[in-house]
């Protein structure tokens, strides 16, 4: 009992918390002279970046969405499920906006950078765990560039050679819209750490610590269907060859 009610309360409280935390704070924003907080809506880009990524959830298994939205169950249960995965592409594409430039040149090649690797995903044989390790990596880069790189050049105070050298090399082109106080990467930083937790605690489907031998029957056709067609026949052949083994025995 003590299970099933830890289940329901991160299917129901824990998870909409921290996606819609993460809604909140991606598009927080601190002005560098007084320090008033402004929120930035995510722009369209960032919105159809999101959709990718639910896209790619699906496709992965990370979110099994015919398990989430089901007729077995029930309708206030079904609503949950939907707030919740509401609430996770909301957080998605705050993410994606709480790491990319307001502005300039670094915008537009961050958001092609995006778009064209959750393009080519959609096109690969992945699983779970690496499409998660992948968004890591993927958030911590921009995250890097934004917040570290693009941080230091729009530093009015700061005159190294670094600044000096990119300012020339990029003359005429804005690098990355207006320029915030320090607490902005802060905000940004939680807010991602917040989201990637909230991405491993999202279950691939609301019962799925319940779902047994058919939970370990999907995985493994999943798997099969991720090997080169030889592999697989290879591995259906040894399957054929121990059931007959253990009908025998």
């Amino acid at each position: 009992m003590s299970r099933a009610t830890n289940r329901a309360l991160l299917r129901h409280v824990l998870l909409p918390t921290i996606f819609l935390t993460v809604a909140l704070l991606g598009g927080v924003r601190a002005e560098a002279g007084g320090g008033a907080l402004l929120f930035v809506p995510p722009p369209l880009v960032t919105l159809m970046m999101a959709v990718m990524l639910l896209v790619l959830f699906a496709r992965g298994g990370a979110v099994r969405v015919g398990r989430w939205l089901s007729a077995d169950n029930g309708a206030v249960e079904n609503v949950s499920h939907a707030l919740t995965l509401g609430a996770l592409f909301f957080a998605s594409a705050q993410a994606f906006n709480s790491v990319l430039p307001d502005a300039g040149l670094p915008r537009l090649v961050l958001a092609c950078f995006f778009l064209w690797t959750l393009w080519q995903n959609q096109f690969s044989a992945f699983d779970a765990r690496r499409l998660l390790r992948s968004l890591a990596a993927l958030f911590g880069t921009a995250f890097v560039v934004k917040h570290l790189l693009l941080a230091s050049l729009n530093d009015a105070g700061g005159g190294g050679w670094l600044r000096r050298l990119t300012a020339a090399a990029l003359e005429g082109f804005a690098l990355g819209g207006p320029a915030y106080a320090a607490s902005t990467g802060y905000v940004s930083f939680f807010a991602l750490a917040l989201y990637v937790g909230g991405l491993f605690l999202l279950p691939p489907s609301p019962a799925a610590e319940s779902d047994g031998d058919e939970g370990r029957a999907v995985g493994l056709a999943r798997d099969l269907r991720l090997l080169p067609a030889r592999e697989r026949a290879l591995v259906l052949e040894e399957l054929s060859r121990e059931t007959e083994k253990e009908g025998r025995d």
